[in-house]
């Protein structure tokens, strides 16, 4: 008699999952508050040395490829060494490149550290970041996604004003060391990244669930209605004019002999009618054991199964034609199968995810490009850097409160996740357009605080909506 758990293993939804919400703060602070800032702590630099609208186009708009290949590749590098060891090379390559910025002197040189080391370290710490996430937290998703998303917002308003204060006070290559230093906690948020069965708890079952589980599975008894006559042994010879009278004596062996009646028939269909009314049995969701077969049941079903002369005679074409075989394209539609299996290209027959996946890709990638040139065009009009810091930290002090404001309504109404991401993509387009009509400080400060209010219905319910859509193994993919 074997034991039965009185409990089951369930996600934490808490303890541990905070210290994975800071740990993905932490690369995310770093790399996203970053971007707005890139005009302010690289803009002399690239005016120095020729570039600058241009340039920060091409290093932005290559950091999202690097990025959008890591995290393709993720998938697989996750099957094959995990989600944590994949998470901490990510954050190493992005310290990595953070200490190669210190001695760049070209735009090229600015775009491998940048664009190619981190923007590839910070693909791979976001799929690390999310799926960690998705394992920790079942039931209150949107509450600590929310709580998550309050501490990037935290360091995002603070980051410009410190980046133009560092710039101030030690130049450009001391502001770049120092950055270098708070870029090398990414490592440290990897490294909270711990996995999910470390720190899964107990939960009782419940009485029914208990029940289910102690209880032993139905035996089913099936005996035939009418009993079986005697069978009669018919017997098929070759003749002459038969095209198998060349067979071999291991072939005229395989067509034996086939025992038929009327009665086997009748019978058959009798077992097939009484086999099919066991899914009478209802909802039982456990075992089902059939015993007590009577030899005569058994007996007709081994010979309903004997092959016949007419698949013999099938076999023996098969056996007496030439194998043809083709390497190459075996070869063709493995190799085309590794690629799809590797990059989990099954899911582009979908077309909910395919419509997904693209809309979430433009409407975040124009946001974060959106807000990286803001600097530049806030220069372009006659402010200056404490201006422009002021009014970006303006816009993250919105985006924190927006944050703030959706952990607290997640409290009190459960709202779909697609439909915070649908009404913040809508209600950016309008503010967008009125952002073209505005020049001064004080109405470039308000809309500055609306875009931002709005750019954390685009951020935090982006992870959710394709958590919500597909199921836990192919999310990881």
């Amino acid at each position: 008699m074997t034991a039965t758990k009185s409990f089951k293993m369930e996600a934490p939804d808490g303890g541990w999952g905070i210290f994975v919400c800071i740990g993905m703060a932490m690369p995310f602070v770093s790399a996203l508050a970053s971007l707005p800032s890139f005009g302010l702590v690289f803009g002399d630099f690239l005016k120095s040395i020729g570039a600058e609208t241009s340039a920060v186009a091409f290093i932005t708009s290559a950091f999202f490829c690097s990025l959008s290949f890591a995290g393709l590749l993720s998938g697989s590098l996750f099957r094959r060494w995990g989600l944590r060891a994949v998470g901490l090379t990510g954050g190493i390559l992005y310290f990595l490149g953070s200490v190669l910025q210190i001695f760049a002197t070209s735009t090229m040189h600015l775009t491998f550290a940048f664009s190619l080391v981190q923007g590839i370290g910070f693909g791979l710490m976001v799929p690390t970041s999310y799926t960690t996430f998705n394992n920790y937290f079942v039931k209150n998703r949107v509450l600590w996604m929310s709580f998550a998303q309050s501490l990037i917002g935290l360091g995002s308003m603070l980051y410009p004003i410190a980046m133009q204060k560092l710039h101030q006070y030690y130049g450009f290559r001391g502001c770049l060391m120092v950055l270098a230093g708070i870029n090398a906690h990414a490592v440290l948020g990897m490294l909270l990244m711990q996995p999910v069965e470390w720190h899964m708890r107990r939960v009782p079952l419940a009485a029914e669930e208990l029940r289910l589980q102690q209880s032993p599975p139905p035996a089913v008894h099936v005996e035939p209605e009418t009993p079986l006559s005697p069978m009669t042994e018919l017997h098929f010879t070759a003749t002459p004019t038969e095209p198998h009278q060349h067979l071999t004596p291991s072939c005229r062996s395989q067509f034996g002999s086939r025992r038929v009646s009327r009665a086997d028939e009748n019978a058959l269909k009798i077992i097939s009618s009484r086999a099919s009314s066991i899914t009478s049995l209802g909802n039982w969701s456990g075992p089902v054991v059939v015993t007590d077969a009577s030899p005569q049941m058994m007996h007709s079903l081994q010979a309903s199964r004997r092959p016949s002369t007419a698949s013999a005679a099938a076999m023996l074409a098969t056996s007496t034609t030439p194998a043809t075989s083709t390497p190459p394209q075996t070869s063709k539609k493995s190799c085309m199968r590794t690629v799809v299996d590797f990059l989990d290209l099954t899911l582009l027959k979908n077309p909910i995810y395919v419509n997904m996946a693209l809309g979430t890709s433009f409407a975040l990638y124009s946001d974060i490009a959106f807000f990286t040139l803001q600097p530049i065009y806030l220069f372009e009009l006659g402010y200056t850097k404490p201006d422009a810091a002021n009014i970006i930290a303006i816009g993250a002090a919105a985006d924190l409160a927006s944050r703030v404001f959706l952990a607290v309504t997640a409290i009190c109404i459960q709202v779909p996740s697609r439909y915070i991401y649908l009404a913040g993509a809508l209600f950016t387009v309008f503010a967008r357009f009125a952002f073209n009509g505005v020049t001064q400080f004080l109405g470039m400060a308000c809309i500055t605080a609306v875009m931002g209010f709005l750019r954390t219905w685009v951020h935090v319910p982006l992870p959710l909506v394709f958590a919500d859509y597909l199921p836990k193994e192919r999310l990881v993919k």
